[in-house]
């Protein structure tokens, strides 16, 4: 898929929802940052971030967050909240096509947050690059779908989502220096953009940066 199809194809799903007024935060993201995990508020990238619940939450917290996704919709829309809500100074928000460009900067957490896509996305290149732009004692979390939620964009029955530990496999760090700090499956209750709830299962992989 080309880069403008996949720009058609993201703008379509987030013009289908009604704008979010208050995106809300993932729970593995607030958990991991207020579950003493060592992190002091810093700079964090959010790759593929939507409409920002989770930039605007942690610039809440007092972080610098850079947050990019390829869809200009959803770009469009976490700026302006961001700006509403007195946080433009905090939130750089910016379209990015993750295939061809990783963004720059040094970081303490990158957060990639359910980056599934029908995109031809070589995601294990994409998270070596963020681990990579972690500083000493930064964080990589990657939280995936462990499970299919009814309100999905993909309903394939035969799709299989990879293990946290399968994830750390393929990204291939060297684990003296990305030490993996908690690969797990936990479940909780979902509620969907259009109000359903269903149990769905996260995979979670938390990665730190010692060098």
């Amino acid at each position: 898929m080309s880069t403008d199809n996949a720009v058609t194809f993201w703008d379509g799903v987030y013009a289908a929802r009604p704008a979010a007024t208050d995106p809300r935060p993932n729970v593995r993201l607030t958990e991991t940052v207020t579950a003493g995990a060592g992190l002091p508020h810093g700079d964090a990238l959010d790759l593929g971030c939507g409409e920002g619940g989770d930039a605007l939450w942690l610039a809440r917290q007092g972080w610098r967050v850079t947050a990019v996704d390829v869809s200009a919709v959803a770009v469009e829309r976490l700026t302006g909240l961001a700006r509403s809500r007195g946080l433009g100074d905090r939130i750089t928000a910016a379209r990015r096509d993750l295939r061809t460009s990783f963004p720059q900067g040094a970081f303490d957490l990158v957060c990639a947050h359910y980056l599934h896509t029908p995109l031809d996305l070589d995601r294990a290149t994409v998270l070596r690059s963020a681990a990579h732009a972690l500083r000493p004692g930064g964080r990589l979390l990657v939280v995936d779908h462990g499970s299919t939620a009814p309100w999905s964009w993909d309903q394939d029955p035969d799709l299989r989502y990879p293990t946290p530990r399968e994830v750390a496999a393929d990204i291939g760090l060297d684990p003296a220096a990305w030490p993996v700090e908690r690969a797990a499956t936990p479940r909780r209750t979902a509620t969907g953009p259009d109000g359903r709830t269903a149990e769905v299962t996260d995979h979670v992989l938390l990665i730190r940066r010692t060098v």
